[in-house]
């Protein structure tokens, strides 16, 4: 499996370069799932949540699996608020 690193801090400020990299790196490696560890996250807004749904986004496209490996029970929460937690599976 392709394996993301989110980085401690991912806020607004963060979200777009972070984003791009994690793009990149998706990218570049082959494998049948994508899976983002957020097991770093420390600092977070729902800006993280958008960067995981679009990572997601760009694995669907690309026909792979999508999981997250240690979200944060903050942002587990944030997603279940916005009523996306089941696009964010977690690993395991």
């Amino acid at each position: 499996a392709c394996m993301l690193v989110l980085p401690s801090e991912l806020t607004h400020r963060q979200a777009s370069v972070s984003l791009r990299m994690l793009l990149q790196a998706q990218k570049a490696q082959d494998g049948p799932q994508v899976v983002v560890d957020a097991g770093a996250l420390a600092t977070f807004d729902s800006s993280a949540l958008a960067v995981l749904l679009e990572c997601r986004r760009a694995a669907v496209f690309e026909g792979k699996g999508f999981a997250v490996k240690a979200l944060p029970p903050g942002l587990a929460s944030l997603a279940g608020l916005y009523g996306v937690q089941e696009l964010l599976p977690a690993l395991g």
